[in-house]
């Protein structure tokens, strides 16, 4: 007998992700031969839920193990609690919940709220991962993105034309600790604005077009020289996660082995438990040679492939590639070049992440960094200390910004020469780094002017031990002007209205007289003056110390 089935294939597009050039997942989508069969899904939720168990079954007979994408409504979510027929085709194919991400799909202004997000609930509980599809030409409210807290949100690749919006998406993904993916990218120039925007992933005709067979290579424009670099403190370990190779626990070598032939790619594989957590790694290199060996095959065929094992290395999702690193240098010389595995809040796997990609991107960060270093103090300038001031905000963190410099330190250029002036600018750069080292970040943005940024207790030490030092140079003291901003959580939105805040701290400060210092909150009028004389700041002099003390 006919059915509707019958002409309704799928195809395959690959999620790539633009740090490693890999492909991080495959979304399957609906192609009917005739007919609207997404129009009709759209109306009839039972019909949707049905096209999402044929999609993953589809996928399942390509033999990839690459992590799925598989499109829903939200209204079918809503009208439906959840989709159970899916739980049980996921287990019945073999594979993980955890390795399905569903692409909630627009429409949603329509849509029960509370009954979209306690499916979502649901299945987030059954160990699905959670997108939000279709932002930017959707109609997602924001509230509701919000309270989906999604694993990934989608863009489309509209909004790279407002790189405004694309950046505030970022941000709000950050707080969320939702990755950020651009699809429909059809060209280099809309590929670069994505990696500029902060975009982890993306998916579109440039990098390989719907496919009726799932591809592994695909297409990445080479980056720029003059793409942004990752923070100081480490671009999270997730930019970076690949699909990881998976067998149960109760998997035996010999299944190992055919994994490892099939799949040249695959540097190892995981044995995982019931539930997905990594219980023993499996190295490609060292597995092989043991099964090459005289007799290996023979003698661990049929055996468990555990035995043939190692205690996984595993970082949790929110690592950064400096944790990793970490992780990486613990234990013996030999595991270097194993792959790390990345666990949820949960202990289940999500992917692994390579040692090679993790070095190659903080290589490029540190050459990024050090092409921005001031010549003179070898610190690096303003992008890169309010660069880490808009994290620090992204993050929810209370911080104290700080500006530092010489008080009229052109009289030191004029009266004792340029080279004092140089030697006296290192001096305090030098001062500012020992007396903060590992506490905080210390820029130099040029002149004699340095930007701290810091915990709040931290300006205390910098004051004893910088401010209040004696600085002289041929015999003439001189003094330095601080001015510190506290910035509480929500008080200021970006690193500019942390610096207008700081603005008029720094005037204050210049008013004054002797070593100064002033502190203000941002968003609460006033300051208090810590350090300085009031009324005489004009009649300060000259010259300032080499070093302090001098």
């Amino acid at each position: 007998m006919y059915s509707w089935t019958d002409t309704l294939r799928f195809a395959f597009q690959p999620v790539v992700n633009l740090r490693t050039g890999a492909v991080a997942a495959l979304e399957a989508l609906a192609r009917p031969e005739s007919g609207d069969i997404l129009a009709e899904a759209r109306r009839d939720p039972e019909l949707d839920g049905v096209l999402a168990v044929l999609a993953l079954r589809a996928v399942a007979r390509r033999e990839t193990m690459l992590p799925l994408h598989l499109n829903v409504f939200a209204a079918t979510l809503a009208d439906l609690g959840g989709l159970t027929p899916l739980h049980d085709a996921v287990r019945a194919v073999g594979r993980l919940p955890w390795e399905v991400t569903l692409d909630i799909v627009p429409p949603c202004t329509h849509v029960p709220q509370r009954a979209l997000l306690e499916a979502v609930a649901a299945l987030r509980e059954q160990g699905f991962r959670i997108c939000a599809d279709g932002i930017g030409e959707g109609d997602v409210p924001l509230r509701l993105l919000t309270d989906l807290s999604p694993d990934l949100v989608k863009l489309d690749a509209s909004l790279l034309a407002r790189p405004a919006a694309v950046r505030a998406m970022r941000t709000l993904c950050e707080e969320l600790g939702a990755l950020v993916a651009v699809e429909g990218v059809e060209t280099e120039a809309q590929c670069a604005a994505a990696v500029a925007a902060g975009a982890q992933l993306a998916q579109g005709e440039l990098f390989a077009p719907p496919a009726r067979i799932p591809v592994a290579d695909v297409y990445v424009p080479p980056r720029s020289p003059g793409s942004p670099a990752m923070p100081r403190s480490g671009p999270s370990v997730r930019e970076f996660v690949r699909p990881a190779a998976i067998l149960p626990t109760t998997a035996s070598a010999g299944q190992v082995r055919a994994l490892l032939t099939g799949s040249p790619d695959v540097s190892g594989v995981l044995l995982v438990d019931q539930v997905g957590r990594p219980v023993r790694s499996v190295h490609r290199s060292r597995f092989l040679l043991s099964m090459s060996g005289p007799y290996g095959h023979a003698l661990y065929a049929d055996r468990p492939a555990r035995k043939l094992g190692d205690v996984p290395r595993t970082v949790g999702i929110h690592a950064t590639a400096w944790e990793v690193l970490d992780v990486v240098a613990v234990g013996g010389s030999d595991r270097t070049s194993d792959d790390v595995a990345v666990v949820d809040e949960h202990g289940r796997c999500v992917g692994t992440v390579r040692l090679a990609d993790l070095v190659r991107a903080l290589a490029e960060s540190r050459v990024e960094e050090a092409a921005g270093l001031n010549p003179l103090t070898r610190l690096p300038g303003s992008d890169a200390i309010t660069g880490e001031v808009d994290r620090w905000i992204a993050g929810g963190r209370a911080f104290a910004l700080s500006w530092l410099d010489i008080d009229h330190f052109k009289q030191v250029n004029d009266g004792a020469g340029f080279a004092a002036g140089d030697e006296l600018i290192r001096s305090v750069g030098r001062a500012l780094q020992q007396t903060v080292a590992g506490h905080a970040r210390v820029g130099h943005i040029g002149g004699d002017d340095f930007l701290v940024l810091a915990d709040e207790a931290v300006p205390v030490t910098l004051v004893a031990s910088v401010l209040d030092a004696p600085w002289s140079v041929a015999g003439r003291p001189v003094t330095l002007s601080l001015a510190t901003v506290v910035c509480a959580p929500g008080s200021v939105g970006d690193h500019r209205q942390a610096a207008a805040h700081l603005a008029p701290l720094k005037k204050a400060a210049k008013e004054l007289s002797g070593a100064s210092w002033v502190l203000g909150l941002a968003g609460l009028p006033g300051h208090e003056v810590r350090r300085g004389v009031p009324g005489a700041g004009s009649a300060r002099v000259g010259y300032a110390a080499a070093e302090p003390g001098s």
